[in-house]
């Protein structure tokens, strides 16, 4: 990792359609820093689970966080394998064929095990670093946790050491003998846009719009 690149590996090593596969930092980073939601999986026992988390990627660690009880980030912080996963949908793919029907995408995938947080100062860094990732400069204006917030909470940390990108870009790719056929064949682009940020109905009157939120950035990197 140290020339920006993650090293391929039996498990990460892409085997169809190679050239949308990545194993550079910058692709993957963007693509974490992009996602707001990424997919745990893991197995506990007998039966796998793929779990929806929130997460912030700081440096080369990727912080997920819930409540201290989550079976979710006990069972990563007891040292289950797991691969976490972030996706990206950037538009829907209508070829002339039904079998050249695709989506446009971004897709990152991390292999390894994680480490709970115990320590306070990086369980600091961490909640700021979730706080900024949903929206930027957030950490600065929302009261810092205390300490029996912390003790509520689970961290744990997931290194970014093994894993690869994968992209899907541009148009359908049909047949030659389809090309004459008269079915229309595009791309329907597809992006995140926030609305209007709406008010807490308790909130004091008075009070300033956040600068996080208003408005809320673009959050294609």
């Amino acid at each position: 990792m140290a020339d920006g690149t993650l090293a391929p590996t039996e498990r990460s090593r892409l085997r169809r359609l190679k050239e949308r596969g990545s194993f550079d930092r910058v692709v993957v980073d963007a693509i974490l820093d992009e996602g707001l939601v990424c997919h745990v999986g893991f197995s506990e026992g007998p039966s796998p689970f793929v779990v929806p988390m929130a997460y912030a990627r700081h440096g080369d660690q990727l912080y997920l966080h819930g409540a201290a009880g989550n079976r979710t980030l006990k069972a990563l912080a007891a040292g289950a394998p797991a691969c976490v996963t972030v996706t990206l949908l950037d538009g829907l793919v209508l070829a002339r064929s039904a079998f050249h029907h695709s989506v446009n995408y971004r897709s990152v995938l991390i292999f390894g095990t994680g480490t709970r947080v115990t320590d306070p100062a990086e369980q600091q860094v961490a909640s700021a670093a979730l706080l900024d990732h949903v929206a930027p400069g957030r950490s600065t204006e929302a009261r810092r946790p205390t300490d029996a917030e912390l003790r509520a909470t689970a961290i744990v940390r997931f290194p970014i050491v093994e894993g690869a990108a994968k992209v899907r870009t541009g148009d359908p790719k049909d047949d030659e003998e389809d090309l004459a056929l008269g079915v229309w064949a595009g791309t329907v682009p597809l992006r995140l846009v926030a609305g209007e940020p709406v008010a807490s109905a308790d909130l004091a009157p008075g009070t300033a719009p956040a600068p996080s939120v208003h408005p809320y950035p673009d959050r294609r990197r």
